[in-house]
């Protein structure tokens, strides 16, 4: 058995705001075809104005709040890991 002590904030950060940009991408890219495919003539260029800055905008944001989440989180389970002593694992 091994026990995992420690998560680097950063590194949990990196990663997880990486996950999560990836995420905001996808789901900015079928905002956006739900955007340009629903617009008619009244809200035509708002529609393809949100359509084309909603993959951009949903991937910061997304990206944004994976990086913070990660790095609380990783904060929060060292806190709590010097008080329970951390996860077991069972690694081969």
């Amino acid at each position: 058995m091994k026990t995992l002590k420690r998560i680097s904030p950063k590194s949990l950060a990196k990663l997880m705001g990486l996950m999560y940009a990836i995420f905001g991408l996808i789901f900015g890219l079928i905002m956006m075809f739900i955007s340009l495919v629903a617009s008619t003539e009244e809200s035509g260029v708002v529609g393809v104005i949100f359509g084309v800055a909603a993959p951009i905008f949903l991937t910061l944001i997304y990206g944004l709040m994976g990086w913070i989440g990660g790095y609380v989180t990783a904060w929060i389970y060292n806190f709590l890991a010097k008080r329970t002593g951390g996860i077991q694992l069972e690694l081969e």
